[in-house]
């Protein structure tokens, strides 16, 4: 569940910085989608060492 927060959190960054720099509706549709991508990637490995810490 916490995965899913941290894409809609890289999601709204994304379409956030796309939208600052002009672009059309595409350009913040692809950016929206890969801050979604690479935040959800670097969650899981956080959450993964996390996890490795506590045992």
């Amino acid at each position: 569940m916490t995965i899913l927060i941290a894409a809609l959190i890289g999601a709204t960054l994304g379409g956030f910085i796309a939208y600052r720099r002009k672009g059309r509706r595409a350009d913040i549709a692809q950016y929206a989608a890969v801050f979604a991508m690479i935040f959800a990637i670097i969650w899981v490995f956080v959450l993964i060492l996390v996890t490795r810490a506590a045992t």
